[in-house]
Formats: C-alpha cells, structure tokens, sequence
C-alpha cells in the first residue's frame, strides 16, 4: 500500500472528528464558555474555524472553498443560534471573530502548502545552505 490512500484516510477521518467537534460546539443547546477574563469566548471561537479550515483544506486540497463554507457558516451559525436555540444566542461579534479564524486559517493553509510544495520540488538528500551554516 502506498503513502498516499493512507494519509488521504487519516486526513479524512480527522475532517470527520474536527467536523463533530465544529458542529457540537456551535449547536450543541447550552454551552458556556468560561475562562479568566470575560471575551474568553471571542478567543475561542476563531479556533472553532481555524481548525476546521487547515484540517479540511489539506483533506480536499484546496482552500477556496472550504473557507466559503466557513465564512457563510461563520454567519448562519449565529443566526441559528440566536433565533432556533432557546438556550443560545447570537452575537455578531461572535461571527467576526469566526471569520477571523477563517482568515488566520487561509493564511496558515498558502504557508503551508507552499512549504510542502518548496520540500518536495528538491532533491532527496539534497543539503541546502541553511542546513550547512558551520
């Protein structure tokens, strides 16, 4: 068996995983986020995007549409909760923060696929200056 269907494989059952995690996060009927200051809460939701955007970008080896996902899920989430949820409620701040964590995930996702990109275009024991400073 190759490298290749077995990363594919682990890539898609941590999609499956971070996609459990996404969704209970945001639907699950009461949550409360508590932590030592206040917007404890704005600090997590950019991860509850960030993630799912690295792990689904290397899943389906593009970024573009796993971050339109994301950015509309950003929103329809918070209007979910705020008007289907009872015990939830929506903060638009909340959706800012969301879409910043799609925007840090974007970034992260161009920086790493160039990185595995540069690593693969040169040859295999190839030793590059800045291994060989001494």
């Amino acid at each position: 068996m190759s490298g290749r269907p077995l990363r594919s494989r682990s890539w898609a059952v941590a999609s499956v995983v971070v996609a459990a995690g996404h969704l209970a996060a945001l639907y699950w009927p009461r949550i409360t986020v508590e932590g030592p200051v206040a917007w404890t809460d704005k600090l997590v939701h950019p991860l509850l995007f960030l993630v799912p955007m690295l792990v689904w970008s290397r899943w389906w080896g593009r970024w573009q549409p796993v971050a339109a996902v994301l950015a509309a899920h950003a929103v329809v989430s918070e209007v979910v909760q705020h008007g289907l949820l009872p015990h939830r409620s929506g903060d638009p701040w909340d959706s800012v923060a969301d879409l910043l964590g799609v925007g840090v995930g974007i970034l992260a996702a161009v920086v790493l696929r160039r990185a595995g990109r540069s690593a693969a275009s040169r040859p295999q024991g190839a030793v590059t200056s800045s291994t060989n400073r001494w």
